[in-house]
């Protein structure tokens, strides 16, 4: 029932977006000509009409290539938008080469910067109404996706959790098997050789196996099972908890190999991409700055006695110590190089709380960035002592070092600084080295002025 109702779905998306990408020219139109009544080229709507029709299909299919016409079940809405975008934009590039092409110089092209911005919105606001209502439906009851779950372990147990904890994904867990019934809350069919008989009498939409390590030899036999009654199976491996949220994978001769941790900084052009940047921000924002550092070179010169620079070991990219630049905000004393700074520190300085309050002692950091050292945007670099003890104590916590450490990050922007909780902040650090991107290192420079430079230590 579900694939059916797929279909009938993707044909009503696919028509109401005809509708929309074509009532948005005549929509455009008059919106231009109430604003820009002057127009010389003599082009009538009629006109307008004619090319809308004749870029609907490219249109359609620019969408459909960009997986906007497939199940968007288990898609967040924003990456629906953003393809969107990208949709619009290749088409709008695609109509001005054409007309290029054909020497078509007449149309306006404020009508069609006009048009594609308008289709953007109207193509999401029918997004946004479609799954408000599929949201509706599912509260409901109606377009559920039924699926047959193989084990009973950890990964099967995590499995109804994550879909228990977003009805409107619309999963529904007919039952499961397994070698033993120990799931008290859902159905019991039997166990995992009675697989054949349940697929034809229940006729799931997918069937999940979450099975444990010592069961892994049963895939075989289940891939060949689903395959041979027509039903999607998809396989949660046992290592999961291991894997990253996107793996990525290579082709050794023919022979698939899954990389555990996917680091787009591995890319060389990216790194040199994020390096120029580095250099060119840091270079920029240290003549920006410079008056914040005599204020503050001063100010620590005046408080205490000691070096106006506190230099600290830190570990850097590749498990290298650095010697990290501050200003020094401090008492000169023996627990520098292993003592956990606190909110409520007795050793920080007045004027050294002051700085640290408003991260002004961050700023000769920048040096680091000039060096090769530290990059504008990254994950947080500790002390030795501490990376010794964490690594242990903390899951994954060496991945970090896996790409320069940095002034700012996305874990310090979602207010992660200082005496915070340091499984949050690499959970924080790990989204961003998995998923980094020049947008993402822009958005982070962008928000810590705002979210990123406050600290949430106290002035005593």
């Amino acid at each position: 029932m579900i694939k059916e109702n797929q279909r009938t779905l993707n044909h009503i998306n696919i028509a109401l977006d005809a509708l929309l990408i074509f009532l948005c020219m005549p929509v455009t139109y008059l919106l231009r000509t109430s604003l820009f009544p002057f127009d010389d080229t003599g082009i009538t709507l009629p006109y307008y009409l004619v090319l809308t029709l004749c870029l609907l299909p490219i249109f359609l299919v620019t969408l459909a290539a960009l997986n906007l016409y497939e199940s968007l079940r288990t898609r967040r809405l924003y990456w629906e938008i953003g393809r969107l975008f990208w949709a619009c934009a290749i088409n709008f590039v695609v109509l001005q080469t054409i007309l290029f092409l054909i020497k078509q110089f007449y149309f306006s092209r404020l009508t069609f910067v006009l048009y594609f911005i308008l289709a953007f919105f109207a193509l999401s606001g029918k997004r946004v109404v479609l799954r408000l209502c599929l949201r509706r439906f599912r509260k409901l009851g109606y377009n559920q996706k039924h699926v047959l779950l193989l084990g009973n372990g950890p990964m099967a147990e995590r499995y109804v959790r994550a879909i228990a904890s977003d009805p409107n994904l619309g999963f529904l867990v007919d039952g499961y098997l397994a070698e033993a019934d120990t799931q008290k809350d859902l159905g019991y069919l039997g166990t995992l050789d009675q697989l054949s008989y349940v697929l034809s009498r229940y006729q799931p939409d997918e069937v999940v196996a979450a099975l444990s390590a010592r069961e892994f030899s049963r895939i075989p036999s289940i891939i060949e099972c689903c395959e041979k009654e027509g039903v999607k199976l998809s396989i949660i491996p046992f290592f999961v908890q291991y894997m990253p949220s996107n793996p990525q994978f290579d082709n050794i001769n023919g022979v698939p190999v899954m990389n555990i941790r996917r680091i787009p900084l591995d890319n060389l052009v990216y790194a040199a991409v994020k390096r120029t940047m580095d250099v060119v921000g840091s270079l920029v924002l240290i003549l920006l700055t410079s008056p914040f550092m005599l204020f503050a070179a001063v100010g620590v010169r005046l408080s205490s006695p000691g070096p106006i620079i506190f230099r600290q070991e830190r570990v850097g990219l590749h498990n290298k110590p650095f010697y990290m630049y501050k200003f020094r905000s401090m008492r000169v004393n023996a627990a520098q190089d292993t003592g956990w700074s606190r909110n409520q520190d007795p050793r920080k300085t007045k004027f050294g709380a002051l700085i640290r309050k408003l991260s002004i002692d961050e700023l000769p950091q920048l040096f680091n960035v000039l060096k090769g050292d530290m990059s504008l945007v990254g994950p947080r670099p500790e002390i030795p002592h501490f990376v010794e003890q964490f690594k242990d104590e903390i899951p994954l916590y060496m991945v970090k070092h896996q790409v320069r450490p940095g002034i700012t990050g996305w874990a310090q922007i979602n207010g992660l600084r200082g005496d915070t909780s340091i499984v949050d902040r690499i959970r924080c650090d790990i989204y961003y080295i998995e998923n980094w991107s020049i947008f993402l290192d822009l958005k982070i420079l962008l928000m810590t002025p705002f979210k990123g430079i406050v600290n949430q230590e106290k002035l005593k």
